[in-house]
């Protein structure tokens, strides 16, 4: 009995139960890998396409409203309690407390960790479990590239050729690069998008789209998300992705199929920029394509010039089409003069937290890992892989993993 007063598990409700069970649950899958390759491929796909058409049906971004709704709240009732309410009360009687009194501090600050609590069960039950999947390397079965000067000098002048003929191609239509993302382009974006990603499914990795009618939105508070850098983001309270809303023409195919990845249950963002790549590369679509290559031209010239030297990254840079350079340059003038340098930090900073907290390695820098991941992909390629044990296809069936999915992540 005395620990039971202590604990004070007599006076839990049955909410205050699930609240627990749940919590268990997610810190088991956080613990225990194979719980979190059984909640990427079978779990999640069908949260997802649940949420997913019911966000659906309103046109605005329903997490943004959510987490804006949920962060005043959080600031707002402990004040209201604490010190508005009984004076409201005077004007308003239906304000005031009833027989058992106003709320005393420990019990409004205990209602406030109870609802973050189901917030943070919330985002991790809804999506925010894909960050215990194993890494890309285990799932596609692939080995991490090695730095290698003469291999990494071949593809980043095979990547120039391709991004310098898609651009000339451009030119002689006369497209333009920054021009307005109107919704031709996003339907033409959508269907090409989703076309590569109902190809690649399992094969490589990640879940195939359980919804072929996805809708992205536009972020509800577009001119902060400017001011602090952020293209895009998921929603995972309500398995929904959204896009800045000031994204030029030419940027807007690889960023949609970057969140699109992220949807799709792809946590880290590298392997968004991978997929991105992938996806976007492979379409039909010139202006889809030009998108996939021209987004991780930044990546590339950092690894050019941080592996092969600053003389190469020069002579490099003058490989490139001037066209291409001069919009990589109005890219980033047109980003910088959007942006807040106090809010970009915090973001940041804030955003490195977030990551690491859920062990994504490198934080940030997870981003520029895009190039490695499509070194060790162009070497699996090349690689032929023995024949797949008959219990490992069972397992693969039922969890619906690739068949090279290596699982020696278990052991």
């Amino acid at each position: 009995m005395k620990i039971l007063d202590t604990l004070r598990l007599d006076r839990m409700k049955w909410r205050h139960w699930v609240l627990l069970l749940l919590l268990i649950l997610v810190t088991l899958t956080k613990m225990i890998p194979l719980w979190g390759v059984i909640y990427t491929y079978r779990v999640y796909p069908v949260i997802g396409s649940l949420l997913s058409p019911i966000s659906g049906i309103f046109p605005f971004a329903v997490g943004d409203i959510f987490i804006a709704l949920s962060i005043a709240w959080v600031i707002l009732y402990p004040i209201y309690e604490m010190g508005l309410r009984k004076k409201l009360a005077r004007r308003f009687i239906f304000l005031a407390a009833k027989s058992g009194g106003y709320p005393k501090k420990k019990a409004v600050f205990g209602r406030v960790i109870e609802y973050l609590l189901w917030v943070y069960v919330w985002f991790y039950a809804a999506w925010g479990l894909n960050y215990s999947q194993p890494v890309i390397y285990y799932r596609v079965g692939m080995k991490p590239a090695e730095v290698s000067e003469v291999k990494f000098r071949k593809f980043a002048y095979q990547y120039a050729d391709s991004l310098n003929l898609l651009s000339e191609e451009r030119r002689g239509k006369s497209e333009k690069f920054n021009c307005i993302v109107d919704d031709k382009l996003k339907n033409r974006v959508r269907d090409a998008v989703l076309k590569e990603y109902n190809k690649i499914g399992y094969r490589e990795g990640i879940n195939p789209p359980f919804n072929q009618h996805p809708h992205a939105k536009t972020m509800v508070f577009t001119p902060i998300s400017s001011m602090s850098g952020v293209t895009g983001s998921m929603g995972p309270f309500f398995c929904e992705f959204t896009l800045n809303g000031d994204i030029l023409a030419h940027d807007y195919p690889a960023t949609y199929a970057h969140e699109f990845a992220h949807f799709l249950g792809i946590a880290n963002e590298g392997e968004a920029n991978f997929y991105s790549y992938l996806v976007c590369t492979a379409s039909q679509d010139k202006a889809v394509k030009f998108s996939g290559y021209y987004h991780i031209l930044p990546h590339v010239l950092y690894n050019v010039f941080d592996i092969l030297g600053e003389k190469e990254g020069e002579k490099y840079l003058k490989y490139i089409r001037p066209e291409i350079i001069r919009l990589l340059k109005s890219d980033r003038q047109y980003w910088q003069g959007k942006r807040c340098k106090a809010l970009d930090a915090a973001q940041d900073f804030f955003f490195e937290l977030y990551l690491r907290g859920n062990h994504v390695e490198g934080g940030r820098k997870s981003y520029a890992g895009v190039i490695g991941l499509i070194l060790a992909w162009e070497e699996k390629k090349r690689l032929v892989y023995p024949r797949t044990p008959a219990f490992l296809k069972v397992f693969a069936y039922f969890f619906r993993c690739p068949l090279n999915f290596s699982f020696s992540f278990l052991f």
